[in-house]
């Protein structure tokens, strides 16, 4: 893996690091995207610097998590999670660590994430650690737990819902033994709130392989949701267009997943359950008196339905023309 292909606001952040005489590297989903010939959404830098150190050596940073080690620093354009060396002990409920540990070396950071094709790290001679086959199962297209999956999953339950969506999304299979771990701790979801599942099973939903999100229904992962264990075919959503409305709607359908249940937004509530369109109570006539003609008084209901649809408190005349004076209109 080359350097040159690095986003230059990535290398010199590194760079920075390096020169203050700590070691840096770009780790996790940038690494394994970069094998696999993709182009990484994100880039995050694990280094054996404290974060106390890395708001020093930058002028623009924010404290997005110092009690686990993590800092966003604002570097040309770029928004990067510069995180310290450390180890996580204790996971009293189910999803983060009790307890964090710094002044770690890298193979020991690397051991505490999820996945081996997440747990991988950029060395400043281009070489990649490695220690535990991520290569070797990018090759093998399998996504395996690193160490003990039961261990793993019972951490933070969430990962067996990111399994899912990795396989989803990378057209991977599920390892053996980190499958047969996801269905022994299925019940462990109960844990995780309701907003991360549903961030999860959107991604998988609009991901290639959306049938994917038969196996949490399969487990009983979403009965709290409405959707009862059963084994369910959904190979049909993959012919829907990847939009949220559709693959929720074909989804509840198949499933019976109760979307008022789900944390999702009001507008997206209203498509699943295809709702009636909210009616402005500005009219296109009134539009026309305002000033507007031809396709500005459709962009002028289109912001009025769209804003009504998720706050219908604000539909009065008003409250609509001080909408449309904010948005410009």
């Amino acid at each position: 893996m080359e350097w040159e292909r690095v986003p230059g606001p990535v290398r010199s952040c590194c760079e920075t690091l390096w020169a203050a005489g700590e070691a840096a590297c770009p780790v996790g989903g940038c690494v394994r995207d970069s094998l696999l010939g993709r182009t990484p959404g994100d880039w995050d830098v694990a280094t054996s610097a404290r974060p106390e150190t890395v708001q020093a050596l930058f002028a623009r940073t924010v404290p997005t998590g110092l009690r686990h080690g993590t800092v966003t620093v604002l570097l040309d354009g770029m928004s990067l999670e510069v995180t310290a060396f450390r180890r996580e002990e204790g996971y009293s409920d189910g999803r983060r660590p009790d307890r964090v540990v710094f002044g770690v070396g890298l193979t020991e950071d690397l051991a505490r994430r999820d996945f081996t094709i997440n747990a991988m790290a950029l060395l400043p001679d281009g070489t990649v650690a490695d220690p535990f086959g991520g290569r070797a199962d990018l090759v093998e297209r399998v996504i395996r737990c690193v160490g003990d999956p039961e261990r793993r999953f019972r951490e933070d339950a969430l990962r067996m819902l990111r399994a899912v969506r990795f396989a989803a999304q990378l057209g991977f299979a599920i390892e053996e033994e980190t499958a047969a771990a996801l269905r022994r701790e299925a019940a462990g979801l109960e844990q995780v709130s309701g907003e991360r599942v549903r961030v999860e099973l959107e991604k998988t939903l609009l991901s290639q392989r959306p049938e994917l999100c038969a196996l949490p229904v399969e487990l009983g992962m979403l009965a709290r949701f409405g959707a009862p264990a059963r084994q369910v075919d959904l190979t049909e959503l993959a012919v829907l267009p990847a939009t949220p409305e559709e693959r929720w709607r074909g989804f509840c359908q198949k499933t019976g997943l109760d979307i008022t249940a789900m944390p999702v937004e009001r507008r997206l509530r209203r498509a699943v359950l295809a709702e009636p369109s909210p009616v402005p109570a500005l009219t296109g006539g009134e539009l026309y008196a305002m000033g507007f003609r031809g396709a500005a008084i459709r962009t002028a209901l289109d912001t009025l339905r769209s804003h009504i649809s998720e706050y219908p408190e604000d539909n009065t005349k008003e409250k609509l023309r001080e909408v449309l004076k904010k948005a410009g209109l």
